[in-house]
């Protein structure tokens, strides 16, 4: 009884600091996505993993208005990455995939195929996506080629982390199940998931083709 009581008092403690952390970014107005956007580019530009940011999108922000906070925040971050890598410490950047196959193989397509790299490489975690960012500076993609590419390749997950986690949120807050929002999200896990598998197909034949030019 006693662990039960505590387990209660801290989810109501959480609760509440939930509660108190939406109010706060609401009452902040454009300030409270101005600070999500320069935490999201800092945490990129440092190679740390997004997916917990992109989760406090859905909680801070809901569904919509998280989707397209977490987009532009993403998709500058990786931009900046992008330049940085290709403008500021491209040496540095190279000695870190000098070595690496996979590197060499997607540099290879990208002279050719440069949207095509990047929407794949969104799709496949080859690397970790914030490292990737850093990658992807190195190769002949166009800028706007890979802006382009990043954010439509970006937007299903992040519909899918966003949803999932606003719904989660709601049902905790609210106690009730928010039966749309799970539609959703179970919709586009399922997107997701077929866009993976056809990005990994594409991927073998890419691969295919230029093992075969050697």
């Amino acid at each position: 009884l006693v662990g039960s009581e505590m387990c209660i008092r801290d989810s109501l403690k959480f609760d509440r600091q939930l509660l108190n952390l939406r109010h706060w970014i609401i009452q902040s107005g454009h300030w409270g996505y101005l600070i999500y956007l320069a935490v999201y580019i800092i945490a990129t530009i440092a190679a740390i993993p997004g997916s917990t940011l992109t989760a406090f999108g859905g909680i801070l922000f809901g569904s919509v208005r998280g989707i397209i906070a977490v987009s532009i925040s993403a998709t500058i971050s990786a931009s900046l990455a992008f330049l940085i890598a290709r403008y500021f410490a491209r040496e540095a950047v190279a000695q870190r995939f000098a070595h690496n196959d996979k590197y060499r193989k997607i540099d290879k397509i990208s002279k050719e195929k440069g949207g095509i790299v990047v929407a794949l490489t969104r799709l496949i975690p080859l690397f970790p996506y914030n490292f990737l960012n850093y990658a992807l500076g190195l190769t002949g993609v166009p800028f706007w080629t890979y802006v382009f590419w990043t954010w439509l390749c970006m937007l299903p997950a992040i519909i899918f982390i966003v949803v999932g986690t606003d719904s989660l949120t709601k049902g905790i807050l609210e106690g009730q199940i928010p039966w749309l929002l799970i539609s959703v999200f179970a919709a586009t896990g399922i997107i997701v998931w077929l866009l993976i598998r056809h990005a990994r197909r594409e991927y073998k034949k890419y691969q295919a083709m230029e093992d075969g030019r050697r």
